[in-house]
């Protein structure tokens, strides 16, 4: 636990357009011979009925960016919790390099100066963003005072200082100036929940997800639907267009019916089951593409990791500040990007994710782990908002279904299916047999390179014998490192 809070906070700091200080989180730890699921999810702000938000943001539905997409960041006291409950090291301790790479700096890469470059035209409005990044070059040095302020203030006080003291009143008081609800009272009343995951099986593995707000069951579905056709065809035309069936059947099922858990009319755990997944592959023609209910496409700009130690704990964990640099909203003195996970709500009365006061919307962020006899055997999970329930699909068919070497799973092409319009992203490294196969099946296919950052980040470690190996993706700026 404590590297995967150090690694945490320091990627919070390294790639600011990916996760950080103003974000969401979500883990599961293997320790003490079972698993505990934390929802570090926030919540809507408590004035955040549907008129008041119409109101205030003067518009039919949410925009995509600005303080009214602004919920309550839940990460700075999941790392607390986390390492008050399964840590041996300070918060102090474990942030120390991040707090040096803040105040300090550090060299942009190629890489994080394109995604700079893309918000830069997205945030041309915030001149609390572009005073940090605005002049942010690739491989030259770029600093962030204020939020080596804020990891100080962490150090010394703790969470109290960011839901309860000077950062609370800091955050509440610049959104105010920009319309936004929340208040200091929706800082100081957000709390992490440890919650149990939800489990389904796949051949011999029992695979653990992450239950709703978060998007965990959308992968279990879709394994049902596939570990019930019996074996799956060869890696081809035939089986990629059964998963795709698969994947847009649970993602339409997403869209009817994940939300905060409390206002759920289907409980997570049928969404899972083997009788609701015959039901739902009822439809399944092995010839042609449906055509389900769509629902809103979710944004992507997360950074999942995982760790294990020689004691046996794994954990699973990934960050989000959302999109990118999340909400555009960057707070005064403080540095920290306020995420937009709140524009995933919606305005529509009938809509599973309207919002409503203290709500928690469907969540995109699903670490996962796989169990072997109940015991630990994979710690895996990947960023990719839609994609990231289709990548574990993907993932885990050659590992598990393939008996697949780890690495070579997560280099493997991959496809994404949007669930806007059903559009088919696939790697160009898939094949024209495989591609054209596709097509005649009546896929609209959207062929892009080989490894290509928009078909998610997959990090991975897998128990063996003596001990573990890991595996890194060739799309992200990732490391397999032990020690």
């Amino acid at each position: 636990m404590d590297a995967a809070i150090a690694t945490n906070v320091t990627l919070g700091v390294v790639t600011p357009y990916l996760c950080g200080y103003g974000g969401d989180l979500f883990a599961m730890v293997w320790e003490g011979g079972e698993v505990h699921g934390y929802n570090g999810s926030g919540r809507a702000p408590a004035a955040a009925t549907v008129e008041a938000v119409r109101a205030a943001a003067g518009a039919g539905e949410l925009p995509p960016i600005g303080p009214h997409t602004v919920t309550v960041p839940g990460a700075v006291q999941g790392w607390f919790d986390l390492l008050h409950r399964f840590g041996s090291r300070s918060f102090g301790a474990l942030s120390d390099p991040a707090r040096t790479y803040a105040r300090d700096g550090f060299v942009l890469s190629e890489m994080a100066a394109r995604s700079i470059d893309r918000a830069r035209e997205v945030f041309v409005d915030s001149k609390e963003w572009r005073a940090v990044y605005g002049q942010a070059r690739a491989n030259e040095v770029l600093r962030q005072p204020g939020l080596a302020r804020t990891i100080e203030a962490l150090a010394r006080d703790g969470p109290e200082a960011y839901y309860r003291g000077p950062i609370a009143e800091a955050i509440a008081s610049h959104l105010r100036t920009l319309g936004g609800l929340m208040t200091v009272d929706d800082l100081a009343g957000h709390s992490g929940d440890w919650v149990a995951p939800v489990s389904g099986a796949f051949r011999d593995v029992e695979i653990l997800e992450m239950p709703p707000n978060s998007q965990g069951v959308v992968a279990l579905e879709a394994l049902q639907i596939a570990d019930g056709v019996g074996p799956l065809p060869a890696d081809g035309a035939e089986r990629h267009h059964l998963l795709i069936e698969a994947v847009k059947l649970a993602l339409a099922d997403r869209a009817s019916y994940v939300t905060d858990p409390v206002a759920m009319t289907v409980p997570a755990q049928t969404l899972a089951s083997k009788e609701w997944a015959r039901q739902r592959a009822s439809s399944f023609d092995p010839d042609r593409a449906s055509d389900p209910a769509s629902g809103r496409p979710a944004l992507a700009g997360t950074a999942y990791l995982c760790a294990a130690d020689a004691d046996g704990m794994l954990v699973s964990l990934i960050q989000s500040n959302y999109s990118g640099f999340g909400s555009g909203v960057t707070v005064p003195d403080w540095g920290i990007n306020l995420q937009n996970r709140g524009t995933f709500f919606s305005l529509d009365l009938s809509d599973a994710n309207v919002i409503a006061p203290r709500k928690r919307t469907m969540h995109t962020l699903m670490p996962a782990m796989a169990l072997r006899d109940g015991r630990p055997w994979l710690a895996f999970g990947t960023m990719g908002g839609d994609g990231q329930a289709q990548f574990h699909v993907q993932l885990l068919t050659r590992i598990v279904e393939d008996r697949e070497d780890l690495q070579r799973a997560i280099d493997a092409p991959r496809w994404v299916v949007s669930p806007g319009h059903w559009t088919v992203t696939a790697e160009r490294e898939l094949g024209p047999p495989t591609l054209d196969g596709l097509r005649r099946r009546g896929h609209e296919l959207a062929v892009v390179g080989n490894h290509e950052s928009l078909l998610g980040h997959a990090h991975a470690i897998r128990v063996i014998a003596g001990g573990y190996e890991g595996a890194t993706d060739p799309r992200a700026e990732g490391a397999v490192l032990g020690f």
